[in-house]
């Protein structure tokens, strides 16, 4: 709201940092919580049971709004809101009182900056007419809700990962399909939830790496976890990528959706999908087939396609396309010229969009096969039969989603982003009354909000850093075959900590990490100001970016040797001695000093240096190691270290 002059006038006062403009941001876009090992059977004793289901947990949600009529929300058997909480509830447009419960405890609502245009057909208050708020909200907080299904898919119990936490929730995104999220909406947000009392703020949106906000609620004591955004796989393209947040890429779990397509001449073929069958398209009859090729408006204007199934197919475009740009306009282009439904070619990614057309997704191998069909009939037909649910560990997984950002971070090269993978593939919850799949780094973020939530109720006195070590230091590099976890790309890789950080989530072992690395705030805000605007003061501390306490090492810079210092807490067993093992990166090497670690009653910290020193002198890419200690426990840290011979060194190559 402030002119030129009248910002300058508060960017020159001496306790401004900086006076940025307002932008626009978008939001990222069940079985998760088993797949993760929380069990909610009266009979486990993991996370969840320690957890107490997150009692009276507060989750700050920052989205879209919420949908109060969800059976995820309803607050039977739950009391009154916890003496902590401070908030309010903003009555307005078809969101009263009542809308607020004992399990949605507050809402607020943020629009004063936005545009008429920005704002047309939305619910002036906290209702989420997008449905991205209330899915996030119901991932992360939901209560356990029985005989849920996507049209049949996926059937069985939905539910958070902290069903008995509470719900604070923050609508600063608004807009159905072109979604908008100012600064200064999410930043009055963030002022209100440090002030109403939550434990923790749950933010599935793209951008806001540097709103000061976030620093003040994790020096509140308020863990903030971010999405790491839906841009990859493109390297360099993490989001919000402060080192005093959690930042989540997106995984896969063990479930799919195979969907058999039968050819006219009785060949059986599988691929993927999740759509809806109707009357209009039942799934027992063959349906006419045509080869579509790129499946672009020109190519169909020339073809009859109208009441057919198309091939789109097209190789030679792989190189220019991104299948999840490219699937939606395929769509869109098939339904308008006529088409009844779509087999869609793509190498493997993660594009699995709910439809009402029989549609299937197939790899270039299988495309290939109905190619060679069409090309050897006069009438190709095909039959695109409901797709089945299948779980289990019979199905490949975690897999970092092709989608999630990649690091290295852009903003802050010394901080590793993101920190952590957890479940953003295919994720059923609330959605309005119902229950939807979605795709996202946004559904991966209330997952670990979740898990922090019941790590909270666990351990009260962790700080906001402690909880993210604990998170990030237990997580697990291998799959259930003892395989390492790949990372979906153009092809797909072995996954390294651009794509998941410390590893994918293990809240298990989370909740008894024996050795955590701790963070006075106070360093957190040096770190703030002597990076967003560097003074005279900040020369010696410069040197010492490294320094800060998180729990991995990234060096972009090493040209012939630097030592890094951290320090652990033991907050296992009083008694207890740790040795470090180190898996150094490809030309480096790495020492430690000391080796072994030994704690009891009157120590509980230790510092340890760990030196790198390049064995070849080159302008050089990254690589990657681990220093990791364990014995009953294993403390885990990831390495990502670069030399270099030039200071900042573009490589484009």
């Amino acid at each position: 709201m402030l002119n030129k002059s009248q910002a300058q006038i508060l960017s020159d006062m001496p306790d401004v940092i900086s006076v940025t403009p307002s932008r626009k941001f978008a939001v990222h876009t069940t079985r998760s919580w088993d797949f993760l090992g929380l069990d909610y059977s009266s009979q486990s004793n993991g996370l969840l049971q320690k957890g107490n289901y997150g009692e009276d947990i507060i989750i700050g949600v920052v989205d879209t709004g919420i949908w109060p009529e969800s059976r995820s929300f309803e607050d039977v058997g739950y009391g009154p809101p916890p003496t902590q909480w401070r908030g309010t509830c903003q009555t307005s447009e078809s969101f009263g009182a009542s809308n607020c419960s004992n399990k949605i405890i507050g809402a607020r609502w943020y629009a004063s900056d936005l545009s008429s245009s920005e704002l047309k057909g939305e619910y002036m208050s906290a209702r989420d007419l997008n449905g991205h708020g209330t899915h996030c909200a119901s991932t992360a907080a939901g209560n356990i809700v029985s005989n849920t299904s996507f049209s049949g898919l996926a059937a069985g119990s939905v539910r958070g990962g902290a069903p008995r936490a509470r719900l604070a929730i923050y609508k600063v995104c608004w807009g159905d399909l072109n979604t908008v999220c100012s600064d200064a909406g999410i930043l009055a947000a963030i002022d209100d939830a440090i002030n109403d009392g939550v434990h923790i703020l749950s933010i599935s949106i793209g951008g806001p790496d540097e709103i000061s906000g976030t620093l003040h609620a994790v020096a509140k004591g308020i863990t903030v976890v971010f999405a790491a955004g839906n841009n990859g796989p493109a390297p360099q393209s993490v989001q919000n990528n402060a080192p005093w947040v959690i930042s989540v890429a997106a995984s896969t779990i063990d479930r799919s959706f195979p969907t058999v397509i039968t050819l006219g001449n009785g060949q059986k073929l599988v691929g993927q999908s999740i759509f809806v069958e109707t009357l209009q398209s039942n799934t027992n009859n063959f349906t006419l087939l045509v080869d579509g090729w790129s499946c672009d408006n020109i190519t169909l204007s020339k073809l009859n396609v109208t009441n057919k199934i198309v091939l789109c197919y097209d190789p030679t475009t792989v190189a220019k396309i991104l299948p999840r740009n490219n699937f939606n306009e395929a769509v869109g282009n098939v339904f308008n010229a006529g088409g009844v439904g779509l087999i869609y070619a793509q190498y493997t990614v993660n594009i699995i969009t709910p439809l009402r057309i029989p549609f299937a997704l197939v790899d270039f191998e299988i495309a290939n096969k109905i190619y060679s069909y069409i090309s050897s009939t006069s009438i190709p037909q095909v039959k695109i039969s409901s797709p089945q649910s299948i779980q289990g560990i019979q199905v490949l997984a975690p897999r970092v989603a092709a989608f999630s950002s990649r690091g290295p971070n852009p903003t802050f090269p010394g901080i590793l982003k993101p920190d952590i993978a957890a479940p953003g593939v295919s994720i059923l919850a609330a959605v309005n009354v119902g229950y939807e799949f979605k795709d996202g780094t946004s559904m991966a973020c209330p997952h670990v909000t979740g898990i922090a939530a019941l790590l909270k109720f666990v351990h009260p006195d962790w700080s906001p850093a402690v909880i993210k070590s604990a998170i990030v230091t237990t997580a697990s590099v291998f799959d259930a075959y003892g395989v390492q976890i790949e990372a979906e790309a153009t092809s797909r890789k072995t996954a390294d900590p651009f794509d998941y950080g410390g590893g994918h989530i293990d809240p298990n072992k989370a909740v008894d990490p024996g050795l955590v690395y701790d963070i006075d705030p106070n360093n957190y805000t040096k770190f703030f100001n002597c990076t967003l605007s560097p003074s005279d003061e900040c020369d010696s501390y410069v040197g010492q970016l490294y320094q800060l306490n998180v729990p991995s090492i990234v060096v972009p810079n090493l040209k012939d040797t630097i030592s890094v210092w951290r320090t652990v807490t033991n907050v296992g067993p009083s008694n207890s001695t740790y040795k470090a093992f180190v898996q150094p990166p490809a030309g480096i090497n790495v020492f430690v000093e000391p080796k072994l670690l030994s704690f009891d009653s009157n120590n509980k910290e230790n510092i340890f240096k760990t030196t790198f020193v390049a064995n070849r002198k080159v302008q050089g890419d990254y690589t990657f190691g681990t220093w990791s200690d364990g014995l009953n426990h294993s403390v885990r840290i990831p390495l990502a270290i670069r030399t270099i011979i030039q200071e900042f060194y573009a490589d484009t190559s």
